[in-house]
């Protein structure tokens, strides 16, 4: 009988760049939002919330990718209607998404949502209901996210700062969070969110060095997936390096879902999130003696729904390949249409270049098994050879 697989787990909690930032601690619904709590994905439906089974069944998609928390918005009062359904069913927090009326604030609240947002740049006479929604979410004990946008913020601080600088956004969530303190409520989260990386950092920067509030972060209008996921990997990169931010939303004009994937791998890759299936391959080069595009992508295919931590190298010519696939859990180096395959830094068996990716998954199989994550999982991992 062949001896389990050790995958190398760390003992300790893995290095990260920065201490977080100590903040308040906060709950919306059953996930904790602070300095305490691993920082959380949250994204937010793009169904029209009155649809209800639509939006449970993007809820559920989206708690399946793995995200902690959702927004739905909430235009209209058959949206505010709808809210009370919605927050009953969905699996994870639902925060409602209230912009231009006030009165869904307290509809939002009464329906049994997680959080309420509010955006105090467009909501009409908010600075004069900030008592009345202070004691509804006080005696509801739900937390408000005060959720600044460059692209709705008060025209007051427009006409002082000229456009959204970062001292603007900073002073328009300051302002708010101070009524809601004068009224004895301070479950606060803060967003100050813009479309440029830079400006938002300098927001974020400045709005910590201020408060204890817990930070949501985002890239406000961040663009279609490939630019957006670059805007957000490197805001999110310099902030929660740095150890600011609680919970983050990567706004990509995309399927939400891949909200979730881009936010996910950010934290992963920060040593903010258990790392699960990592794929590390060569970019390829004059070197390459077998196709390492097609070997990375089949493989990253056929692995895909794994769940558990497994470092899988797949490396194309003899430069750096044996030491990347002898450091790797599981691996591949490649040449002259062959590929040596190694698992856990030794030569188990060579194969032809036709055998790599069904021989990869055959042994991530393997090891899955011997390592007992089918049963901790309660899941089979999803693999299949594309092939």
């Amino acid at each position: 009988m062949s001896q389990p697989i050790g995958l190398g787990l760390p003992d300790a909690p893995p290095p990260t760049l920065a201490p977080r930032r100590k903040t308040r601690q906060l709950m919306v619904g059953s996930v904790g939002v602070g300095s305490d709590y691993p920082v959380s994905v949250q994204s937010m439906t793009t169904t029209k919330t009155h649809d209800i089974n639509a939006t449970l069944q993007q809820i559920a998609q989206l708690t399946a990718t793995g995200c902690d928390i959702v927004r739905v918005a909430c235009p209209k009062t058959v949206d505010a209607d709808a809210l009370p359904a919605i927050a009953a069913k969905s699996p994870i927090p639902v925060i409602a998404d209230i912009h231009f009326q006030p009165k869904y604030i307290f509809k939002a609240i009464d329906a049994g949502c997680a959080a309420v947002r509010v955006n105090p740049g467009n909501i009409r006479e908010f600075d004069g209901r900030v008592k009345e929604v202070a004691k509804a979410a006080g005696d509801a004990g739900i937390p408000i996210r005060i959720g600044v946008n460059a692209g709705s913020l008060d025209k007051r601080l427009l006409e002082k700062y000229g456009k959204a600088t970062p001292e603007a956004l900073v002073e328009s969530a300051m302002w708010e969070a101070s009524l809601f303190e004068e009224h004895g409520y301070g479950d606060i989260a803060i967003s100050v969110k813009h479309n440029d990386p830079v400006v938002m950092v300098e927001a974020y920067r400045q709005l910590a060095a201020k408060t204890d509030y817990p930070l949501h972060l985002g890239v406000t209008e961040a663009g279609p997936a490939f630019q957006g996921t670059i805007k957000s990997a490197v805001a999110f990169g310099w902030l929660l390096g740095s150890g600011i931010g609680d919970t983050i939303r990567v706004s990509l004009s995309a399927d939400p879902v891949e909200e979730i994937k881009v936010g996910d791998q950010i934290l992963q890759s920060l040593n903010l999130r258990p790392r699960k299936l990592e794929i590390v391959s060569c970019p390829s080069c004059g070197r390459a003696q077998v196709d390492v595009y097609t070997l990375a992508n089949e493989v990253t295919a056929g692995l895909e729904g794994m769940k558990f931590p497994l470092r899988v190298a797949v490396m194309g010519c003899v430069v750096n390949g044996p030491g990347e696939a002898r450091d790797a859990d599981l691996g591949v180096a490649s040449g002259n249409g062959k590929g040596q395959i190694f698992v856990k830094g030794e030569v188990i068996k060579t194969v032809p270049e036709s055998q790599i990716v069904e021989t990869l998954i055959d042994e991530a199989m393997r090891i899955a098994e011997e390592e007992g994550w089918e049963e901790e999982d309660g899941v089979s991992p999803s693999v299949k050879v594309t092939r």
